[in-house]
Formats: C-alpha cells, sequence, structure tokens
C-alpha cells in the first residue's frame, strides 16, 4: 500500500460494501467471504467486474458476450466465451487508471490473487465513494440552482406586482383628474394662507411680548407708586407726633396733604384705567391666543397631512428604490439565466449530438444485427444442410462401416486360411530343407570318399 493513493481495506468491509452498493438480489446474497479468500474465484470476480461496469457505464452484463458488429468473423459462436472475458478486460483497462490502478492484465480475470483482487477492489471502492460524494454535490447544486429558479420567479413576480403598484400611484384616472388639480389648488391656496397666518402670528407675539414688557413696566411703576404711599404715611404718622398747635401751619400741612393725596388719587385712577386697558389688551390676547390655537391646530393637520405626503413620498422613494434593487438583482439573474440557458443550449447540443450518434451507433448496430441474423439465418441454413449432409455421410459411414466389418470378417477367414497354408508351407519347407541338408551332408562324405581314393 505503500505507493497506492488510496487504502487497501479488509476483505470483511470489501465483501459489505459490495454486497450493499453494487451488487443486487442473488448476486448479493450468495457473494461470500470465501469468493475472495483464500483463492478468489475468476466467476465470482468476473461477475462483479461486470456488476460494477454495469453500475458506472450502464452496460449489461449480457453485452459482453456479444461479438462487434463492425468484425467480420466466419463463426461468431466459438468465440462467445472468450468474447466476455476480453470484453470486461478492454472496459477495466480504461476505467481502472481513473481509480489509479494502471497494473491491470488479463490474468488478474482468469487466474487473479488474493492481494492484487483486494488493491483492484479497494481502488474501486475509493473510487466510487468519491463518485457518491460528488453525485451528492452536485445534486445538492441542482436543489440549488433549482430553488434559485424558483426565487428568480417570485422576484420577478414581485418586481411585476411592485410595478403595477408603482403605476397605479403615479398615474391618476381620468375621473379622478379634476379631483386632483381642485385638490392641488387648494394645497397650494392652504399653503399660500397658511404662510400668511404664520405671519399674522408672528406679528401678534411681537406685540404681544412688547404689551408683556409695557405690563412689567406699568406694575413696578405701580409697585414703586405702592411704595411711595407707604412711605408717605410713615412720614404723616411720624409728622403727627411733631404737629403744633399751630392752625396756620396745621392748615398748610393739610393743603400740601390734600394737594398728594388728589395727585395720589389722581396717579391711582391714571393707574386703574392703565390697568383696565391692560386687561382688555391681555383679554384680546387671550382671545387672538385661542385663534392662534385653533391655526395652530389647523397647522397642525395641515403637517400631519404633509407628513402623510412625506411618507407617502418615502414610501414611493423606497418602492423606486427596491424597484431598481430588484431589477438589479433581475439583471442579474437574467445573465445568470443567460449563462445558464447558454450553458444549458450547449449541454443541449452535446446531448443532441451524442444522441444523433447514438441513433446512428444504434441504426448501423440494428443494420449491422439485422446482416448478422441474416447471416446467421443463413448460417442456419447452411448448418442444416451440412447437418442434412453429415447424416447422409454418417449413414453412408455406417454402410461403410458395415462392408468393412464384412470385408474384415472375411480377411480374417481368408487370413486364417492364408496362416493355415503358411504354417503347411513352412512345415514343408523346414521337411525339404533337413532332406537338402541330408542329401548335402551325403554329397559331402561321397565326395570326401571319392577325393580320398583319388
Amino acid at each position: 500500500m505503500g505507493d497506492n493513493t488510496f487504502p487497501v481495506y479488509a476483505a470483511d468491509a470489501i465483501i459489505n460494501f459490495y454486497r450493499t452498493e453494487v451488487l443486487t438480489g442473488q448476486e448479493a446474497k450468495h457473494f461470500t467471504k470465501s469468493d475472495l479468500t483464500p483463492v478468489p474465484k475468476p466467476e465470482a470476480v468476473q461477475t462483479l467486474y461486470m456488476r460494477i461496469l454495469h453500475l458506472l457505464y450502464r452496460f449489461r452484463p449480457e453485452c459482453h458476450s456479444m461479438v462487434p458488429l463492425l468484425e467480420n468473423i466466419q463463426y461468431p459462436i466459438y468465440h462467445e466465451g472468450a468474447t466476455a472475458i476480453i470484453s470486461v478486460y478492454m472496459r477495466m483497462r480504461q476505467f481502472l487508471p481513473m481509480c489509479f490502478v494502471y497494473d491491470f492484465s488479463l490474468n488478474d480475470l482468469l487466474a487473479p490473487k488474493k492481494q492484487k483482487t483486494l488493491t483492484v477492489l479497494s481502488a474501486i471502492m475509493n473510487f466510487l465513494h468519491f463518485r457518491k460524494q460528488r453525485m451528492d454535490m452536485v445534486l445538492e447544486k441542482q436543489a440549488k440552482f433549482r430553488a434559485d429558479m424558483d426565487r428568480l420567479q417570485a422576484y420577478t413576480k414581485g418586481i411585476r406586482e411592485a410595478e403595477k403598484k408603482i403605476e397605479m400611484l403615479t398615474t391618476i384616472p381620468p375621473e379622478q383628474q379634476a379631483e386632483a388639480d381642485e385638490l392641488a389648488a387648494a394645497f397650494s391656496e392652504l399653503q399660500t394662507a397658511t404662510m400668511h397666518e404664520y405671519q399674522e402670528v408672528n406679528a401678534t407675539n411681537e406685540s404681544i411680548s412688547e404689551w408683556k414688557t409695557k405690563i412689567a413696566e406699568k406694575t413696578q411703576k405701580l409697585a414703586q407708586v405702592k411704595m411711595d404711599v407707604s412711605n408717605l404715611k410713615e412720614d404723616i404718622s411720624k409728622l403727627k407726633s411733631r404737629i403744633v398747635e399751630s392752625p396756620e401751619e396745621l392748615e398748610s400741612q393739610m393743603e400740601k396733604m390734600r394737594e398728594n393725596v388728589k395727585s395720589i388719587k389722581s396717579a391711582i385712577k391714571q393707574a386703574d384705567e392703565h390697568v383696565v386697558e391692560l386687561q382688555s389688551m391681555v383679554q384680546s390676547v387671550s382671545h387672538t391666543e385661542a385663534e392662534v390655537q385653533q391655526m395652530f391646530t389647523l397647522l397642525q393637520d395641515l403637517e400631519s397631512s404633509m407628513n402623510n405626503s412625506k411618507q407617502h413620498q418615502e414610501e414611493h422613494q423606497e418602492l423606486l428604490a427596491q424597484y431598481e434593487k430588484k431589477e438589479k438583482e433581475l439583471k442579474n439573474l437574467c445573465s445568470e439565466e443567460v449563462q445558464l440557458k447558454r450553458a444549458l443550449g450547449m449541454k443541449m447540443d452535446k446531448e443532441y449530438k451524442q444522441n444523433m450518434r447514438r441513433q446512428k451507433k444504434r441504426e448501423m448496430k440494428e443494420q449491422h444485427i439485422e446482416d448478422v441474423l441474416g447471416q446467421c439465418n443463413q448460417i442456419h441454413q447452411k448448418r442444416e444442410e451440412m447437418a442434412g449432409k453429415i447424416q447422409d455421410i454418417s449413414r453412408e459411414t455406417q454402410q461403410l462401416k458395415a462392408k468393412i466389418q464384412s470385408l474384415r470378417d472375411v480377411c480374417s477367414k481368408e487370413t486364417e486360411r492364408a496362416q493355415a497354408l503358411y504354417d503347411s508351407l513352412s512345415n514343408s519347407m523346414d521337411e525339404l530343407h533337413r532332406r537338402i541338408d541330408t542329401h548335402i551332408v551325403d554329397l559331402k562324405q561321397d565326395v570326401c570318399k571319392m577325393s580320398v581314393n583319388f
């Protein structure tokens, strides 16, 4: 595992993963640890690889046994067993480099080893984990994209409704145009009257403040006169203690006192008249204050109406700001939509091209399948013809075998006869040889005798 970029899992973990994530039904039920350890079973490993390819590429296991349609093979039936293994090997060689496995060989299918098989299955398991994570991320992005599209539709709908409301608020109906003009004229007149009343109120406030200052001065003077009267009374009491019995002085003092009293009475009378005038002025001021209060209430009503109008204007401004903001968001979303539509268009073009290629390949495959089926029909016809010929040949061979058997019987009889003749002939030849030998011996003896005689 030192050279691997993925962990090599234990056999139990691998078995549990492939039984739950890859295999289904009876295959998952019958896939056990004995299929991988201690010696992996080639059939189980090949089936597992086929299911992995089906999960990743939708390539059905039965398609591995099909001979390529573009190959012109004379007897494709004879290649069915090797075709499935070669197909799985070629597709695993294309797939496993994505799992960082580069040394996959045909021996790993025909006679797999334990450690190499566990390493390959761990790499595929790591890739399937990565694939599942990426598919979850893609699904989240798709859900987010759908939510963004729904939000975009809601925003566009809200913007349209806001535009309709703004248009309704800004446009005046024709039947209310005259009333609106009258209200605008009355509002302008009310504004001018309010400004005039404000000026009058300011002038009355200034006159009131002046009269208040004058009243304060008069009250100060009245207090001063009262102080003078009290001082004079004290002086009178003091002077009474100093009165001399002389009548002339008394009369003169009385005259002075009378004059002083007259002057004081006249001053008091003037002060009372002034106080009456001031009271009348205060009443007029209170009356003006009541009028000013009424004007103030009117001004408050006007101010509330102006505040309402300002509030409406602010709401209008806020709606305009929201409209601009929504319009910007709509532009951004429109740009995103254009980009997404462009990407979707490119994907649709790619999908259309792929569909066209698939359609062409499907048509070529169907055409080739039809050709292959025609060839298969021809092959079946030829096979039937060949089967008939083979039956005829087998019949002829049976007949030949019977003839051969009869000939063998005849030959065995003839060989027995020939053997008997050969045996008799060999016996007669042996007898002849003995006789010849005896004659030769006799001749030699005769020759020896004759040589002795000579």
